[in-house]
């Protein structure tokens, strides 16, 4: 049950749930509130001399042509949303490798890096924004790939925290809206990104204090404990546990050998029961399972990153470059971001609503796990539908019904996708699994930038046909 565990425990369970929320929330996806920090970069300034003055009408009116501007920032989006899935693989073995506290070092590293970087850009230093989003998206990514372990905490609501706190990452999208406001209320830029840096400290103290070294095992081993405990030795080691387990059962002739040179993990050990062996990863790759959740993943990823790229030039060609109504939607989309936090848990809740009930007969835990996340995929790809429809419509109020359905799929898009993995896959595999998942659909995300090249060329700035063969593709 939640918050299982007696005494000190129990609370420090609690304790790595709420922290790790607010970690996810407050920091790990904040480069996805992207179209809010265009708006402040644009006022000062940066890649402003890619705008160029151009004659048009009759009248020979000269009129400022920023497309350039706009690709440019297009493109800084591109190249960090692709590093952000694609690097999600090497950290992946770096986590299954290395463990918690590693990876999460890594992750506040190159994260520290990038908020300083663009605390110390400027106009003039512009391409400074490459890097430096790169880098506070893989930290981001780092810090929510050691959270979502902490599921294994809490038995039976595993699948409704591993959603949570991938809703707290869509979520945090909107700390680029505070940043936004606060920029119009007269704090800079610079200040903003040099306080995201000294948060740091408490990321440095939430890895020693309130997570493991290596890994949180499910299932959960009874007394397990973890972080720097003064005055107490703390001599449980995971990786010990895992072997005594693994060893058990191989001397009563239930349980296999280790696989790809991974400890086994307490819950392919329960898998050994009932086939003898534990996947391999290499088999889980070459699995439908594992393709069809590729492409299913992929295709709507690359529709929510292109809408994300593009959602600045769009709503200025709707609201006829009116910069106060721009800024308005702007708001208004950045304020849905915050809802992700709340939608998501709904997802686990559906895959969660078989448990504490009685299997079918003949039925495994996992054909019961899998079964239940049928729904929950089915859901995610009809609001993946109806956002491109709304998406390709150009209403402008309508919009306010776009940004509400592309903040409930992108929700359910990726806790689903973090959970099926989880349920679908032995856990030994999850970080290389997950990582290889993000990689490959980095790859395809990276037709966002040429699509948005043909919507600023060819189709002058109407991305109708472009959404439009989103929704074909979805309804296949």
């Amino acid at each position: 049950m939640l918050g299982c565990g007696g005494g000190g425990v129990g609370l420090r369970y609690r304790l790595t749930l709420a922290t790790g929320l607010v970690e996810c929330l407050c920091f790990a996806g904040v480069v996805f509130g992207w179209a809010s920090l265009v708006f402040v970069l644009k006022t000062d300034g940066y890649f402003t001399d890619l705008c160029v003055n151009v004659t048009t009408g009759p009248n020979s009116t000269v009129e400022t042509d920023c497309s350039g501007q706009d690709e440019q920032f297009s493109l800084v989006f591109t190249v960090t949303s692709f590093m952000n899935n694609f690097l999600t693989l090497p950290n992946g073995f770096i986590f299954d490798r290395f463990g918690t506290m590693a990876t999460r070092l890594l992750g506040i590293c190159l994260y520290t890096t990038g908020t300083l970087m663009v605390a110390f850009s400027s106009s003039a230093l512009s391409m400074l924004l490459f890097p430096a989003l790169s880098f506070i998206a893989v930290g981001g990514i780092l810090f929510l790939i050691t959270n979502i372990q902490v599921g294994n905490l809490f038995g039976s609501h595993r699948s409704t925290i591993i959603t949570l706190y991938n809703g707290a990452f869509d979520s945090s999208s909107a700390v680029f809206l505070i940043i936004k406001v606060m920029y119009e209320g007269g704090v800079s830029l610079r200040s903003s990104f040099l306080i995201l840096s000294v948060c740091s400290v408490i990321h440095l103290l939430r890895t020693f204090f309130l997570m493991p070294n290596t890994h949180i095992p499910y299932p959960l081993p009874e007394g397990f404990t973890y972080g720097v405990n003064p005055g107490k030795s703390n001599s449980f080691n995971v990786e010990e546990v895992e072997k005594t387990r693994e060893t058990g059962m191989t001397s009563e002739g239930e349980g296999p050998a280790e696989t790809d040179d991974m400890p086994l993990q307490p819950d392919d050990v329960q898998q050994s029961e009932d086939s003898g062996k534990v996947d391999s990863f290499r088999s889980c790759v070459q699995s439908w399972f594992f393709l069809w959740h590729l492409v299913w993943l992929s295709v709507m990823q690359l529709r929510h990153y292109l809408f994300i790229g593009t959602l600045n030039p769009m709503l200025n060609r709707l609201a006829d470059n009116n910069s106060a109504l721009v800024s308005q939607y702007t708001n208004a989309f950045a304020f849905t971001q915050l809802c992700g936090v709340l939608c998501a848990p709904w997802n686990g809740l559906i895959m969660d609503r078989h448990k504490g009930k009685p299997l079918a007969p003949g039925e495994t835990d996992k054909e019961a796990d899998l079964r239940s996340s049928a729904l929950s995929l089915f859901l995610t790809s009809l609001q993946c539908l109806l956002f491109s429809i709304c998406a390709s419509s150009p209403l402008l109020p309508l919009q306010y019904l776009t940004f509400i359905l592309q903040v409930l799929n992108r929700s359910f898009l990726y806790g689903g996708n973090a959970a099926f993995i989880s349920i679908a896959f032995p856990g030994v595999h999850f970080g290389k699994l997950y990582g290889l998942v993000m990689s490959l659909s980095a790859v395809v995300s990276l037709l966002q930038y040429p699509c948005f090249a043909l919507v600023k060329g060819a189709l002058g700035g109407d991305p109708f046909y472009v959404s439009g063969s989103y929704k074909h593709t979805v309804t296949r």
